[in-house]
């Protein structure tokens, strides 16, 4: 048997009146009223997830992303050939003699002379350079790479563990042909700080960030650019190693792969200093598309909106470039765009030599815009997901009202067919009137509602007289 779905009334009876219990009507126009405001919602959530751009928005995304992407080829280009990263350079160093000057330096312009200050400062029992030590037999260590093998130089979280450790056992720990190397009692005139537990820590702390800040223009015996801290891009490669290692999960060969071309490309100029040279049109490009959003909006919203009708709330409400699908839309196609431009820039490039060069294809990539572009796409499928989510819940939300709707017309019906008080009174007609026309019609009313036969319904005193006579209807 197929089963069907069973609705129960709440049916009373009362005084010769058939009648639905007041609250089963008023309990369903409330529950239409919470869905038509469900519906609502979810119809602001949609607006909000749904992109509006026009095709100027987008043609000025990707002229944005384009111009951003010539910035990078012709500006930012590789260490050692960029106008920009000169540009950087040039800002950490006078960073470094800020915060020199900080911390009570006396000195004047001389960038090594501030730098030699400031490892004497935050003095740390890890900076083996190899020249001259046991490092550079033991392990390939040099004044060229020591930054980047040196766990406790890596400016990451993992960086910052090993600093800390380095400084309460007074070691150095170092990575190398996929390796990590340890080396005990580093340095012998270290002490760290601090009276218990807490200081040494804040003291391990402060040492790690002031070196740091010391080697972001290289060491102080750096004759040229210096090998300044590594980017936390490729710093990774060794943290991958290290906890590998310490979870006794054997090192593969992609892993030793990737952390070599990490060192290629550090020893090569791309430290820190030059990651903050990439990410200069990296944020062009995001600042000039918001902007392209908000001025169009702007002038929208002047041109629309009534004079007396002006107010700020109402304004950035329409202009502003941060919180909507609409300008994200528009930075993933900038932000799209650059890259295309980069990575066709540098796969022709890594070519020109012939076969491809791995690490000149790295060395130009933008790995910024790379990430940021990643970010972008992120959340345009975090987005579609929770648009389909949304629009899956308004289709429900609209079969419920639909239903709802039903039900109270359907009680409106029952409560018309069964609410016959006035039809009842046919009876006191009968006893104290004379009426009897009336009568018969109320009864004839009630009959028909009824849904009693129509040959069966009696209509007249005759047809009454008949029938209790015993004659047939």
């Amino acid at each position: 048997m197929k089963k069907q779905d069973v609705i129960l009334l709440d049916l009373c009876i009362d005084d010769n009146q058939y009648g639905f219990a007041a609250s089963a009507l008023s309990k369903a126009e409330t529950e239409l009223h919470e869905l038509e405001e469900q519906i609502n919602e979810t119809l602001e959530t949609i607006n909000k997830l749904t992109p509006n751009c026009d095709k100027l928005d987008y043609i000025l995304a990707a002229s944005s992303g384009a111009l951003c992407g010539l910035i990078d080829i012709f500006l930012v280009g590789k260490p050692g050939e960029s106008p920009l990263g000169n540009i950087t350079d040039k800002w950490f160093e006078n960073r470094i003699k800020d915060f020199a000057k900080l911390c009570g330096w006396k000195g004047t312009d001389s960038t090594s002379s501030a730098v030699r200050f400031l490892e004497n400062q935050f003095k740390i029992p890890y900076d083996q350079r190899g020249a001259g030590d046991a490092a550079s037999e033991v392990f390939g260590l040099s004044p060229k790479n020591h930054h980047f093998k040196s766990l406790a130089h890596n400016p990451t979280l993992l960086g910052l563990f090993f600093s800390i450790l380095d400084q309460f056992t007074n070691s150095s720990h170092f990575i190398s042909n996929g390796q990590l190397i340890s080396l005990d009692n580093a340095d012998g005139s270290f002490k760290l700080h601090g009276n218990d537990i807490p200081s040494k820590l804040f003291c391990a702390f402060a040492n790690w960030i002031g070196h740091l800040i010391s080697d972001m223009s290289g060491a102080s015996g750096s004759k040229s650019r210096g090998m300044g801290i590594p980017s936390p891009f490729l710093a990774w490669s060794n943290d991958v190693i290290a906890i590998k290692i310490k979870l006794h999960i054997p090192v593969n060969s992609f892993d030793k792969a990737m952390n070599e071309m990490a060192l290629k490309m550090y020893e090569q100029g791309f430290d820190f200093r030059f990651q903050t040279a990439q990410a200069i049109p990296v944020f062009i490009n995001e600042i000039v598309v918001r902007l392209i959003y908000s001025i169009r909006r702007l002038i929208k919203y002047f041109a629309e909106t009534e004079p007396k009708k002006y107010s700020f709330s109402s304004m950035w409400k329409a202009c502003e470039p941060f919180s909507n699908a609409t300008v994200k839309k528009m930075l993933t196609v900038a932000h799209g765009t650059f890259c295309l431009v980069d990575i066709g820039d540098t796969t022709v490039r890594s070519f020109i030599t012939g076969a491809f060069n791995p690490v000149e294809f790295c060395l130009r990539l933008n790995i910024i815009g790379i990430g940021r572009f990643g970010i972008s796409l992120y959340g345009e499928i975090k987005r579609g997901i929770r648009l389909n989510e949304t629009k899956i819940e308004l289709h429900f939300l609209e079969r419920k009202k639909t239903i709802v709707l039903d039900y109270i017309e359907g009680l409106k019906i029952l409560d018309d067919v069964y609410n016959d008080r006035h039809l009842l009174t046919f009876i006191d007609d009968f006893q104290n009137s004379g009426l009897y026309t009336e009568a018969f019609q109320k009864s004839v009313i009630l009959a028909e509602k009824r849904n009693v036969p129509s040959n069966k319904i009696l209509k007249s005193k005759a047809d009454i007289d008949k029938y209790f006579k015993g004659g047939k209807k």
